[in-house]
């Protein structure tokens, strides 16, 4: 599961590197644009934190660098507009889908553990 995971991780980041530098008619619509930015970083999240579930702080300090550094980038489109505003949400956001992952697989592993296998006769 890892390993699609890990794939899904990279479709989303291509996603959103496109829809965040893409010209605005380019982009997807789904609805309000805060609500666009939330589910895509949420998605993104999920996907990293099941893709490295023994990566916390490394996944946590990936999407907080995508998230600034594509918002960053949008200072020198002159189509976009660069806000701090837009850029919490998206790393807060993506920090959501990572901690509701590890807390998920923290208490899945808690309350059932795998079972060791069994000899055999």
């Amino acid at each position: 599961m890892t390993s699609i995971s890990r794939i899904a991780a990279l479709v989303l980041l291509a996603v959103i590197v496109f829809a965040t530098l893409s010209p605005i008619q380019l982009r997807p619509h789904l609805g309000d644009p805060n609500f666009e930015r939330a589910l895509a970083y949420v998605l993104f999240g999920i996907a990293l934190g099941l893709g490295f579930p023994n990566r916390l702080a490394g996944t946590l300090g990936f999407v907080v660098v995508v998230a600034a550094a594509l918002e960053f980038m949008q200072v020198f489109d002159p189509g976009r507009h660069a806000r701090i505003s837009d850029g919490s949400l998206k790393a807060l956001a993506g920090i959501l889908g990572v901690v509701v992952v590890h807390v998920g697989l923290q208490l899945a592993s808690r309350y059932w553990p795998r079972r060791a296998a069994l000899p055999a006769e």
